[in-house]
């Protein structure tokens, strides 16, 4: 074969791998580019199409990238044909699940020190052959999946890594995902540079093996960071369950049963659906919370359960903040990236404010007061009912990059 095409695979890879330009803005470079040769009609191993080269072979360069705005994992494709003159005779590129000509006038791409250019799609990495051939309706889309829509998908699972089992994700890792994205938000600028370095080149084999790797190691990393909140500490009388309700085993401080507030049943489920770690931190018997969360359903939802009757004081006493802090496995130094969540000011507010745990009064009933006897009773926020809650904390959890840790005392 002339013009140098029997030289290895990785040679050939490195000669006409494609010079990317990415949007000004982009916050994500690619991570390698996977290479496969075909000399003849295959089926791609890392796509749905097959490659037919137009000539004397053609190299499929499968680029992955750890994000793009909307989720987690990402893998686009650029196919180069060279004829048997050594020369590039088309380019194509991948386009929202579709391939494509990158044709930047007469059936060619643009060419840069010999390698074929292709432009990419800010945050979602789409392949142009020119920036003017996007259209103006996909600008302006776009402009919405990189600001208020970024992290839509939280971890990509659509892809045959996941769907073969090689990296799971839980609810966690969809919201925390979805919240670095979220962090990420950009606005396209439509002015395209070149590829800060250019990514590493290797075989697809070799990519395929180190993809699902990244993708769980990231996700540890995210689960790491203080980015996220790390507890949710719920009390129960009046904050879950109506108190005015509530039957006691006779001539007992046992609860035996008692209605939920409205709404508090799915305010629960909606904070575990989004992965959040829930403790229930109440005073009373240990038997009355089993009784009552344990007829809704809800007791088994709460990763911990803190009872004053097991740790043998009440709120706002800080040794139940701490055995709440060390029954989500956290410590004090997490303190400030905890929630705690109750109706009485004087013993679930006032315990979280010296510990730095954010404090939301829930201000549903009228049995407790709702004004605060001194500074250390007001809360950081209030609500009003149940079924505001998840949306608050959703509200707040991005904040909290821009929080420093609140010093407690010991």
């Amino acid at each position: 074969m002339s013009s140098g095409l029997s030289a290895p695979d990785a040679e050939l890879a490195g000669r006409y791998a494609p010079q990317l330009m990415l949007d000004r803005a982009e916050p994500y470079q690619p991570v390698a580019f996977g290479y496969t040769v075909f000399r003849t009609p295959e089926a791609s191993p890392s796509s749905k199409f097959r490659v037919e080269p137009d000539g004397a072979l053609a190299i499929e360069y499968a680029i992955y990238y750890d994000w793009d705005i909307g989720h987690l994992y990402d893998l686009e494709h650029v196919w180069v044909h060279v004829g048997l003159d050594g020369a590039i005779a088309k380019v194509e590129a991948s386009s929202h699940g579709g391939r494509l000509i990158m044709d930047a006038g007469a059936g060619q791409a643009e060419m840069l020190d010999g390698r074929p250019v292709v432009y990419v799609e800010a945050g979602k990495h789409a392949h142009w052959a020119m920036a003017r051939q996007m259209p103006v309706v996909d600008r302006r889309q776009l402009s919405a999946l990189c600001g208020s829509l970024a992290g839509l998908e939280g971890v990509h699972l659509g892809n045959p890594f996941a769907k073969s089992g090689l990296y799971q994700a839980s609810e966690r890792d969809h919201r925390l995902a979805r919240l670095k994205m979220r962090h990420d938000a950009f606005v396209p600028s439509h002015d395209y540079v070149p590829v800060q370095s250019r990514p590493e080149l290797m075989p697809w084999s070799q990519l395929a093996d180190l993809i699902p790797q990244r993708i769980k190691q990231i996700m540890a990393g995210l689960a790491a960071s203080n980015d996220h909140f790390g507890a949710i500490f719920l009390d129960c009388g009046d904050t879950l369950v109506d108190e005015r309700s509530e039957v006691k085993t006779p001539g007992s401080d046992v609860v035996l049963s008692g209605d939920l507030i409205p709404g508090a049943g799915d305010m629960v489920r909606a904070l575990k659906a989004a992965g959040h770690k829930l403790v229930l931190v109440a005073d009373g018997p240990r038997q009355t919370f089993v009784n009552l969360l344990t007829q809704h359903d809800l007791w088994g939802l709460f990763d911990a359960q803190v009872i004053s009757e097991d740790v043998g004081v009440l709120k706002p006493d800080a040794r139940m903040f701490d055995a709440a802090l060390t029954a989500a496995g956290l410590t004090r130094a997490d303190a400030w990236r905890c929630v705690m969540v109750g109706n009485n000011l004087s013993r679930d507010i006032k315990g979280a404010n010296a510990l730095g745990i954010t404090s939301i009064f829930m201000s549903w009933s009228t049995l407790r007061a709702h004004t605060p006897a001194d500074r250390d009773e007001v809360p950081d926020y209030r609500v009003t009912s149940p079924a505001q809650l998840p949306g608050l904390i959703d509200q707040l959890e991005p904040l909290l990059r821009f929080r420093e840790p609140t010093p407690s005392s010991d």
